[in-house]
């Protein structure tokens, strides 16, 4: 009686230490290989193994041996008869000796009459074979008894569930992967598609080809030294990709006139920020502010910008990013009635204008990029690209970055009005 009573406690310790074993580990091979040593101690059984289904392969893959020697099958074949059966036997010891009816237990026949195996039992969790677990004689010598096989299912269960949850894991893993390249193809076309779109805006207008282009890289780099996050960023460069939508519906000769255009034709140009708003509106973009960007990127912080005149914080910020990467390239670019003009001029007038037309921490930012890659700490040249080696090394540039971006430090993060 009191060995009974010992050998139940002993079981009952062992199942709450598998229990435990699954419950908490993270390392799922670890936890096979500790279940099997529990399994085995716990019944006093001298070698064994656990397996894991694969219904891909139709094949249990060994994860766990004990005692089974260099020359067990890694991988144990099935076919569709055995597959079934095991499903039907559900999760319940199956004798080897009594089951060679199953062309499984035939294929394997000598291999676990070499191994001395006597218990195969399928692990089956919730109508679905996950594994399976391998049993060889006991230490004693003795037959399974029928309180050993009891054991032997509850063990059974534990494992099966890790096994099971390891899957739905796996899976789940493998969903969120596929989700994510669907995402990144998505993100790519998307993007590509925008950047074919300001391609053909600019396609219009012979004099500022590349134009919307440019302002999309300048806008990308004015949110990256801003700090933004990666998607704020790529917000960013697509408002500046698409902020001359609008344009599409000018008449080119407006558009392509080779001198200075008159009041009324100024008029029907400067149509374009509301007409690119009611364009990008309607289309559900991953940046909400790109529609924003489109109508107000030709708004000052003064309030003499157009075409609703706002002032400072009623512009949305993405629009003040827009209108300084917009107003650089246009300084910086050839036009019709006009050639780019000279880096120092152009950096003075964005650093006068700050506060009037463009919101001074915007400025420094920018002001901080283009120094970033004159003292050789960024080291991918954008701005050589987008302007030219000879333009980004004009004298004296990096020294008057440097006092402009000194003079500009003291300035509050809130946006300074100068209505002179």
């Amino acid at each position: 009686m009191a060995e009974n009573r010992n050998k139940l406690v002993h079981t009952f310790g062992a199942l709450a230490d598998l229990g435990q074993e699954v419950a908490n580990k993270n390392n799922f091979q670890e936890t096979i290989r500790t279940s099997l040593h529990l399994i085995l101690g716990s019944l006093g059984i001298m070698r064994g193994g656990v397996a894991r289904y694969s219904r891909f392969g139709h094949e249990f893959n060994m994860l766990a041996v004990r005692g089974l020697g260099d020359e067990f099958p890694l991988s144990l074949g099935l076919c569709y008869e055995d597959e079934r059966q095991f499903l039907v036997n559900g999760l319940h010891p199956i004798d080897i000796a009594r089951a060679k009816v199953l062309p499984f237990f035939q294929v394997y026949d000598r291999t676990f009459e070499s191994t001395k195996l006597e218990l195969m039992m399928p692990l089956v969790i919730r109508d679905e074979t996950v594994g399976a677990v391998f049993l060889g004689e006991k230490a004693t010598g003795d037959p399974y008894t029928s309180y050993d096989r009891e054991i032997i299912c509850a063990m059974g269960r534990h494992i099966g569930g890790a096994i099971a949850q390891r899957n739905m894991l796996a899976e789940l893993e493998r969903q969120a992967s596929e989700n994510r390249k669907l995402y990144e193809n998505l993100r790519t076309t998307y993007k590509d598609t925008v950047k074919a779109f300001a391609a053909a805006i600019d396609c219009k207008d012979k004099y500022t080809e590349g134009h919307s282009v440019r302002v999309g890289k300048y806008s990308e780099i004015i949110g990256a030294e801003l700090g933004w996050g990666e998607e704020e960023i790529e917000g960013a460069a697509v408002a500046g990709y698409l902020h001359d939508v609008g344009k599409l519906t000018v008449e080119r000769k407006i558009i392509n006139a080779p001198y200075r255009i008159n009041a009324k034709e100024s008029a029907e140009l400067n149509k374009h920020p509301a007409v690119g708003y009611e364009i990008l509106l309607p289309i559900h973009h991953p940046y909400t502010d790109v529609p924003l960007a489109a109508k107000y990127h030709h708004e000052r912080l003064d309030g003499h910008g157009y075409p609703d005149g706002l002032y400072d914080r009623e512009i949305p910020y993405i629009a003040k990013v827009v209108n300084l990467a917009d107003s650089f390239d246009a300084m910086t670019t050839d036009r019709p009635y006009k050639r780019r003009r000279p880096a120092g001029e152009v950096f003075d007038d964005l650093r006068r204008n700050s506060g009037k037309q463009f919101a001074p921490e915007i400025v420094a930012a920018f002001f901080r990029g283009i120094l970033k890659e004159l003292d050789g700490e960024s080291k991918d040249k954008r701005f050589r690209k987008l302007l030219g080696r000879e333009y980004m090394e004009s004298e004296g540039l990096a020294p008057m970055l440097k006092n402009s971006l000194n003079a500009m430090t003291p300035t509050s993060p809130l946006t300074m009005i100068s209505l002179d």
